[in-house]
């Protein structure tokens, strides 16, 4: 009798601990195949290591069913791939350049940064504090000092990059940069490229369109301000335009404004797919805060060249272009060229984030010196005789 209470005590200690494990699965948050554990809404609000996190996305995993098996009569589907083919790899692949210096612990972020800035599904704009500092709680003197540690690592890339096209490489990498006036674009420029050899640089600021332009898609332009092998293309604003100004301003059907966003997907997998990687960053800064740059625009001689009575003219547009933003990002945000929403209020904290995207970039990339094509100890001889 007394074992046959043992085993049925065991029974039910066994069933009790299924059941709790059962719950814990069943409470835990579901995530798409195509994305990594993160949030569903970025709602951030103050500083610290949790600002920028929220809860990941629901839904079901429609690309898995069972314990990893496929589901039959199909063949399983392949992992999206973000990175350049095998041919247009790096002969090695490194964290950090070791002709760098190590840059100390704390000026480094919390967590990535493209972690905590990436728009996942589910993002909504309005609930993202664009005076927030994500992943970096330091503060403004640590931030601007970090900018500058981290500058060299960017110009050691940089030449990499440049220097793989020696050997055949043919990889770059393009910044696209979008934003409101005076949020903050050209100063990534002058800030964090400023440690990059200007002649591996690319930079293009598009404009309202030329007669000439306006005679082709609206891609035209772009494709000819594409980087070329070795190169790091900025673009200030972009492509984008062509979703947002027209679509806010009614300068184009709101059909055709729809279509656009599907072939601005395409075209950036094809960039993509020809070897060039793509880091597309919005700088989101307050509604208030634009008004106080524009205003010391205005008030100081040597800045008032960069303001346009058109500034003022597009604040009245302010929601419209907020809810086009939101458009925007939920229809672009892809796998391959996900958008990176920047926390802008704050200049030093915009500029060390894009830079760590940039680095982020980078080392995935892990460009690498080029293998000469000749004996090393043969051209040495050679010159010795010389």
């Amino acid at each position: 009798m007394s074992k046959s209470k043992s085993k049925g005590a065991k029974k039910a200690a066994k069933k009790k601990d299924s059941d709790k494990a059962a719950k814990a699965v069943k409470g835990a948050p579901k995530l798409s195949s195509t994305e990594a554990p993160a949030p569903a809404k970025s709602k951030v609000k103050g500083k610290g290591k949790d600002a920028g996190k929220d809860k990941a996305p629901k839904g079901k995993d429609k690309a898995v069913k069972g314990k990893g098996k496929a589901s039959k009569g199909a063949a399983p589907k392949p992992e999206p791939v973000a990175a350049a083919a095998a041919p247009l790899a790096a002969p090695k692949v490194y964290d950090v350049p070791v002709d760098v210096d190590p840059v100390e612990k704390k000026l480094h972020p919390d967590e990535p940064i493209s972690s905590v800035l990436r728009v996942r599904r589910g993002f909504v704009l309005a609930d993202f504090d664009p005076a927030s500092t994500p992943g970096f709680d330091e503060g403004r003197k640590e931030g601007e000092k970090a900018l500058s540690a981290f500058a060299p690592e960017i110009g050691e890339w940089q030449e990499r990059l440049f220097a793989e096209t020696k050997g055949g490489g043919q990889r770059s990498l393009l910044i696209v940069l979008q934003g409101l006036d005076s949020a903050g674009k050209g100063g990534i420029v002058r800030h964090v490229m400023s440690n990059a050899d200007p002649a591996g640089i690319k930079a293009t600021a598009f404009k309202a369109p030329t007669e000439e332009e306006r005679q082709h898609d609206f891609l035209w332009r772009v494709r000819k301000a594409l980087p070329g092998p070795g190169q790091i293309g900025v673009f200030d604003r972009s492509h984008y335009e062509d979703v947002l100004i027209t679509k806010v301003r009614k300068f184009v059907p709101a059909g055709e404004i729809t279509k656009r966003y599907a072939i601005i997907n395409a075209f950036e997998r094809e960039v993509i797919d020809s070897g060039t990687q793509i880091v597309k960053v919005f700088m989101y800064i307050s509604r208030d805060e634009q008004k106080a740059r524009l205003m010391e625009r205005l008030d100081r001689p040597d800045k008032r060249y960069k303001y346009t009575p058109g500034d003022t003219d597009n604040r009245a547009y302010w929601d419209e272009y907020m809810k086009a933003f939101q458009v925007m990002l939920a229809r672009t945000s892809t796998v391959a060229a996900p958008w990176y929403v920047i926390p802008a209020n704050n200049k030093w904290y915009a500029r060390y984030a894009v830079q760590q995207l940039i680095l982020e970039k980078l080392r995935e990339m892990s460009p690498d010196w080029p293998v000469p094509d000749y004996d090393i100890d043969a051209e040495k001889a050679r010159l010795a005789d010389s």
